[in-house]
């Protein structure tokens, strides 16, 4: 990896890289936060070295704390849509991300370093983790794409009812709710993440970026227009050498050998 951060870490290792938010103590975005966490990650998903992208964080007993409150406040009408129309960029970003996305949170997670995970695939939390979108504490809204990221993942009451309350949910709560996908004791978190990640890395990666596009993007169409997208990833990868390797693997009653 080339670029060095000073308010958040990235490395890869064995095929994963992990993208790490490490501003202490509490890990609150300011304008420089921000920047260099888009910077990374899109550094990370253009490095064919990293196969896995994972979104944690560097700092003991915070995940997130959402934005740094003194760096709002300094923002005019049009440098806070400026700053939206940045926060929905990163979204972007990870929504079309070809790559397997991950998270793994720990201690408290609020706000937009949260908002990111809901753009991931899976999210993997430690037992000790608090969720909440507080944003309604101060007459805002989770502007990360979340109001239709979260409806779409919780379902539209539980989503309505978490932003008009601000409260904080438990990680027993949010693995109810369907907001994280599996609880893991805070101690074995990233190594029960990274084992995870590397079994998808050693996966053919053209079929998982179908899966990705398919799953993530169909979602958000008619059932008509999913299954047009379906047709052309599916014609796509029984054209493909992993295709074709995996179909004389199993024949052959062999390992496959992926396309690196």
């Amino acid at each position: 990896m080339s670029a060095t951060f000073e308010n958040v870490r990235l490395e890869i290792v064995n095929g994963v890289a992990w993208l790490e938010f490490a501003r202490p103590p509490v890990n609150a975005f300011n304008r420089a936060m921000v920047d260099e966490t888009f910077a990374a990650m899109k550094q990370a998903l253009a490095d064919p070295q990293a196969r896995v992208l994972v979104i944690a964080s560097a700092v003991e007993k915070y995940f997130s704390a959402g934005a740094d409150l003194a760096a709002f406040a300094a923002l005019d009408g049009a440098q806070m849509r400026e700053w939206i129309t940045l926060m929905h960029e990163i979204a972007r970003t990870l929504r079309s991300a070809d790559k397997p996305l991950l998270a793994a949170i720990h201690g408290v997670a609020v706000g937009g370093g949260l908002e990111m995970t809901l753009h991931c695939d899976l999210r993997f939390a430690a037992d000790n983790a608090k969720f909440g979108q507080p944003e309604i504490a101060i007459a805002f809204i989770p502007p990360i794409a979340t109001t239709q990221t979260l409806a779409r993942l919780i379902g539209r009451p539980r989503a309505i009812r978490y932003l008009y309350e601000g409260k904080m949910a438990s990680a027993a709560e949010a693995l109810e709710w369907g907001l994280v996908d599996e609880l893991v004791p805070v101690a074995e978190l990233r190594a029960r993440v990274q084992a995870y990640a590397e079994e998808l890395a050693a996966k053919p990666a053209q079929a998982l970026a179908a899966i990705r596009r398919t799953v993530t993007l169909g979602g958000g169409a008619t059932f008509e227009e999913g299954m047009a997208l379906e047709l052309e990833e599916a014609s796509a990868l029984a054209a493909s050498d992993d295709f074709r390797e995996g179909v004389r693997a199993f024949l052959e009653k062999r390992p496959p050998q992926w396309r690196r």
